[in-house]
């Protein structure tokens, strides 16, 4: 008799799941890839299981994945003034957003909901307890710095040509010039 090595239970269908394989279809193949019957492929699972964590379907999951990259945290320890906590939100949500750039569309367009609805409240918050009275405004400045500057980058690095081989949406200069900017702005918020 010969031993079958014993099938592997299948792994519980998730939302961290769904949103791990939406994100490496999103980045690997473009936005528009994003299907829900590719993604149960990419489960092993039929298509409309995912329903059951998503009952709103693709568009709930295009909110998820939205939320995802823009519920940025940044914990205040070691950070002194509201300039380093500003700093350091900036440099965070840009770090996930180059993350996933596959998915850049839906966060520039998508308004900001649950956990990134919090982040941003949090985030004004520690400005404000930094010493920033404009903290709200500020919030606002600084995201859409962060959203321009890595559309910009996305953008030069070529990634969302669809003929283009380029796998990282960064560029050579990307950070240099996002620093650039960055303290251009902070000083700006200063006045």
């Amino acid at each position: 008799m010969i031993d079958m090595p014993a099938k592997r239970p299948p792994v519980p269908l998730s939302l961290e799941r769904i949103i791990d394989a939406a994100l490496h279809i999103a980045d690997g193949q473009g936005l528009r890839r994003l299907t829900m019957r590719r993604l149960g492929d990419a489960l092993q699972v039929e298509a409309m299981a995912i329903y059951h964590h998503l009952p709103r379907g693709k568009e709930a999951l295009m909110d998820v994945l939205a939320e995802h990259v823009t519920a940025v945290q940044v914990a205040p320890e070691g950070l002194t003034g509201w300039q380093d906590r500003a700093r350091a939100w900036a440099r965070a949500s840009r770090t996930a957003l180059l993350e996933h750039p596959g998915v850049l569309s839906l966060a520039l367009t998508k308004p900001p909901k649950g956990s990134a609805l919090v982040a941003i409240t949090e985030q004004a918050e520690q400005l404000r307890e930094a010493g920033l009275s404009d903290a709200g405004e500020a919030v606002r400045a600084l995201r859409a710095y962060v959203f321009g500057s890595v559309a910009v980058e996305v953008q030069q690095s070529g990634w969302a040509d669809p003929d283009a081989t380029v796998r990282d949406a960064r560029t050579a200069d990307g950070e240099r010039e996002f620093e650039h900017g960055l303290d251009a702005l902070i000083a700006g918020l200063t006045r």
